[in-house]
């Protein structure tokens, strides 16, 4: 990212969380990030909510971004299992900094080192908290503006490049020597290089051993027939937990047979190592192992304050402690191919998946690590396949229209094994998105509601973030818009509002499809569309809503008449803060363009003045005659005449 030489200040201040392992408040106190006293180190969350209420008692600003610096764990025996405990951890830690009031005006800073690669040749030295990006994405996605993830390098640019980076509106940042760079997803270049050695890029053996876990699943069965035809495998390793026994197994060996391959079933799950050792040993060595799909996988969505550390290493088991044991127990073997399937889940950060996106973003991290190793490895991060057997089976017609919604449409069997010739062949990455996505959709959403990681494909305009800490509202919000309306016109527009983005929610063609009164839990809401709407109707007003929204104000009606209480909207015609506003931007602009001494001591002169007599107003309720020889006698006039000479004096439009 280009960053500007002079970013914006951070207003409240940082604040520092746990104990810090990776020195992240060193780093910072060497590049003077620390000065303001306030920045201080927090052993847990209770301490610092304790400190933002001294903040707030005496007067002062809490910190608006708040960094927690996450290490791995050293004494764990496995990358997997330091997966869970990261996993678990990073949980807690969302939950209850989601679940306390005190923090909802301030972002985590989640911050990690060498757990992402932010070149094709940098290793992931910090695999278990490669689990941990998956989980916090899905946390943004739930919980915008609440979250920041950070990977550093613990150099001093690094540090010193920080501020600048966070007042950008990108919410996933890797800093190298003090470059900030973010993901974007860009079209992969597939052409097969002229020799395929060059890349590390095989073909595999037809007479070699390839194994596919997972195989009873539809994509299983699917890629073990397209090895077959299209790949001239002809030994396969089929496993599964119930192996031969496992429905349709038997039926898929005969057709196996039938295109000319041997099939050997193996009841074998890929998580118990021994049992996985085992199997690989009974490898012939005739036909050797040549090639491995990691296929198997579970699921278990729910948002993210809903999730146990049960439902996180149910899903983790069979993502990350199964290809962490492919991964040791294979890598001193030729293989031609080590391909992991994962999903765009991660590198979206689907929201109501954050176990599943923690567990791909695992696999998406040890296809780097072996890369970096000079091993084969490839992750493909896949969309929706149309898959109704399989893990597809499992959404409803809301979940299709939600990913729909998001520009994502289902792949075919057809176009999905073609994806997957194209990245054998030609990769050199170890990453890939195989998805289907509707540019034309995406870029409607332009200026809305479009991710940062999609930027690379749209053209879309670039926010900074404001002092608060959210993104800068653009002119004509809603708020600006309702606050020119009558009473009864607000209302009308405001539950309008409501209704039409109920009405998208859940898929109908507008408003008029939506009765106001009706209970969301009759219009058929859950707890994933739930986080939609208060997410739409957030961006919409530039409000921070509740994650109880639509329980506490269970109707259309009765959400409107909340928002109608939230907003400042004052009586009728222009209201105080939106004249703020605008005097905040004639002042902006009379600092812009270099006023001379004379107009900025009248300028100040008056600001005083009209701050004198708010401030006695706050006391007395009205104005003494001590306060009343200021100038232009200010007591005088009426609100609108005070806007207008504003406007005079100020050249506010």
């Amino acid at each position: 990212l280009t960053l500007p030489e002079a970013p914006p200040t951070t207003g409240g201040g940082w604040a520092l969380l746990g104990a810090d392992p990776l020195k992240t408040g060193a780093g910072l106190e060497r590049a003077g990030l620390l000065d303001d006293p306030s920045a201080a180190t927090h052993p847990d969350l209770d301490a610092l909510g304790e400190a933002f209420d001294l903040a707030e008692a005496l007067g002062e600003p809490v910190p608006e971004t708040v960094l927690v610096s996450l290490a791995p764990d050293l004494a764990a025996p496995a990358a997997a299992s330091a997966a869970h405990t990261a996993a678990r951890n990073a949980l807690e830690l969302l939950q209850g900094w989601l679940a306390d009031d005190r923090f909802a005006a301030a972002r985590l800073a989640v911050v990690t080192r060498g757990a992402i690669a932010a070149d094709p040749d940098e290793d992931v030295t910090d695999l278990a908290h490669a689990a941990v990006w998956g989980l916090v994405r899905s946390a943004q996605a739930e919980h915008p503006d609440r979250f920041v993830l950070v990977d550093l390098d613990g150099e001093d640019p690094s540090y010193r490049a920080l501020p600048a980076a966070l007042a950008t509106d990108e919410t996933q940042l890797a800093l190298r020597d003090g470059a900030v760079r973010a993901p974007r997803l860009a079209r992969a270049a597939l052409t097969p290089p002229a020799d395929p050695t060059e890349d590390g890029t095989r073909a595999i053996d037809p007479d070699g051993t390839a194994l596919i876990t997972g195989a009873t699943g539809t994509l299983g069965g699917l890629l073990a027939r397209h090895l077959v035809t299209e790949h001239g495998v002809r030994h396969l390793l089929l496993t599964s937990r119930r192996g031969a026994a496992a429905a349709g197994a038997g039926e898929l060996a005969d057709e196996l047979t039938e295109l000319g391959a041997r099939v050997t079933w193996a009841a074998c799950d890929a998580a118990d190592r021994d049992a996985l050792a085992a199997l690989l040993a009974s490898v012939p060595a005739a036909h050797p192992l040549t090639a491995v799909v990691h296929t198997a996988g579970v699921l278990d969505d729910g948002t993210l304050t809903s999730l146990t550390p049960e439902r996180i290493a149910r899903v983790l088991r069979p993502k990350a402690d199964a290809a962490w044991n492919l991964h040791e127990l294979t890598r001193d073997l030729d293989l031609a191919a080590f391909v992991l399937f994962s999903s765009a889940a991660g590198v979206f950060g689907n929201a109501g998946q954050a176990n599943y996106a923690a567990g791909n973003t695992f696999l998406d991290a040890v296809a780097q690590h072996r890369r970096a190793q000079d091993l084969a490895g490839l992750s493909l991060a896949w969309g929706l396949w149309d898959d109704e057997a399989g893990m597809a089976a499992t959404l409803d017609e809301q979940d299709r229209r939600r990913l729909h919604r998001g520009s994502m449409d289902a792949l075919s069997a057809a176009d999905g094994l073609a994806l997957f010739d194209a990245a054998l062949r030609a990769s050199a990455e170890s990453l890939l998105v195989p998805a289907r996505l509707d540019l034309a959709a995406l870029q409607a959403q332009v200026g809305d509601t479009v991710a940062p990681l999609l930027r690379g494909l749209l053209r879309t305009p670039v926010r900074r973030r404001t002092s608060a800490g959210a993104a800068a509202d653009t002119p004509g919000s809603l708020a600006e818009r309702l606050a020119q309306l009558p009473s009864a016109e607000r209302d009308r527009v405001l539950l309008d509002t409501v209704c039409t983005h109920v009405a998208q929610v859940l898929g109908h063609n507008g408003a008029a499809a939506i009765e106001p009164g009706s209970a969301f839990k009759e219009l058929g809401f859950d707890s994933l569309t739930a986080v939609e709407l208060r997410n739409r109707l957030g961006a919409a007003t530039g409000l921070r809503l509740p994650a109880t929204l639509i329980f506490d104000y269970p109707t259309p009606e009765g959400l409107s008449g909340y928002l109608r209480s939230a907003l400042p909207l004052g009586a009728d015609g222009p209201t105080v803060f939106g004249e703020l506003d605008r005097l905040e931007t004639a002042l902006d602009a009379a600092d812009a363009t270099d006023a001379d001494s004379v107009t900025r001591s009248r300028i100040t002169m008056r600001l005083q003045a009209l701050m004198a007599k708010w401030s006695a107003g706050q006391d007395t309720g009205r104005r003494t005659g001590a306060d009343e020889d200021t100038d232009d006698d200010l007591d005088t006039v009426s609100d609108d005449e005070l806007f207008d000479l504003l406007d005079d004096e100020l050249g506010a439009s």
